[in-house]
């Protein structure tokens, strides 16, 4: 169902969250600090571990794709909630921490590229809707 893909999508975001206002607060910054970055790794991490089980269905797979198209609107919404101003005039820990995050995604562009899910030789197509 399209409802799975969505309820993974929400816990990933809901765990992803909690675990960027816990390093907000161990930085010392009154942010969520790469929660979103977080949720993103989990989904991705989740749908390969589903598909590398043969769990994920296609009707699950429509329902992560769904959200995949609502994905920047999203991330700009939620980036409006955070207090960029203050985390930056706070220290350089914000920069810091955004430039390394920037520089860790670029070197795992091409690792994660050359990952194989056994079983699936491409990628979550596109569904089809059925009329």
């Amino acid at each position: 169902m399209v409802i799975l893909g969505v309820a993974l999508l929400s816990g990933s975001l809901l765990i992803g969250t909690f675990i960027g206002n816990l390093l907000g607060d161990v930085l010392g910054v009154d942010a969520n600090v790469g929660g979103v970055g977080i949720a993103m790794i989990l989904l991705i991490l989740s749908t390969n571990m589903l598909a590398r089980h043969g769990r994920l269905k296609p009707e699950t797979s429509s329902g992560i794709s769904f959200w995949s198209a609502m994905y920047i609107p999203i991330v700009v919404a939620m980036a409006a909630t955070q207090n960029v101003v203050g985390a930056v005039t706070a220290g350089p820990v914000a920069l810091v921490a955004g430039l390394v995050a920037v520089i860790i995604s670029f070197a795992l562009v091409p690792v994660l590229a050359r990952v194989k899910t056994p079983g699936v030789d491409e990628p979550v197509a596109v569904f089809a809707e059925e009329n």
